[in-house]
């Protein structure tokens, strides 16, 4: 598989989650072995050696990370929204193209040696991704890299990060 071929599997859902937003849907390439092969070796080889964990951002964030971490043997942290952490968390909220939302890490999930990968999706506005890095730096940890497999460019939302970016695709 070449990187056409798999954006090739990608489904672009027009009004979702409402009027004018063109939804990037990644399922149908999870739902596909070779696709979902070919992204998660992608999206490994960008990771430096030095990266301790592997954190993955609600929802499609987590089937990318627990890949990753599963192949490079790392540590996976979940980076979820309220009530799904059952341990002391530290909370954060944020703006979104689309509305408001709050992300949760628990607190004893990584620490000042932790050096962080963030995974996610879609890069978008970039609030979730800003969020994702303000929880991690509550704990104490340093996020190294984060990883997209699709970046919308337009909007900007690399310009609301503090770490080096790899989006596979940007559109």
């Amino acid at each position: 598989m070449n990187l056409e071929a798999f954006k090739s599997t990608i489904t672009d859902v027009p009004d979702f989650p409402k009027p004018g937003i063109l939804f990037k849907d990644l399922t149908s390439s999870f739902s596909d072995p070779k696709a979902f092969a070919f992204l998660i070796d992608q999206l490994t080889q960008k990771i430096p050696k030095e990266a301790s964990h592997i954190v993955g951002i609600e929802s499609r964030g987590f089937i990318l990370a627990s890949a990753i971490a599963l192949k490079l043997n790392k540590p996976l942290v979940l980076i979820r929204k309220p009530g799904k952490l059952p341990r002391p968390i530290y909370s954060y909220k944020y703006d979104l193209e689309y509305g408001q939302d709050e992300l949760q890490i628990h607190k004893d999930d990584l620490s000042s040696d932790s050096k962080a990968i963030l995974v996610d999706d879609v890069l978008a506005t970039g609030g979730t991704a800003q969020a994702a890095e303000a929880l991690c730096k509550m704990t104490g940890a340093k996020v190294i890299k984060t990883l997209f497999v699709i970046e919308v460019s337009f909007l900007k939302g690399i310009d609301k990060l503090n770490t080096p970016v790899f989006s596979l695709i940007k559109s």
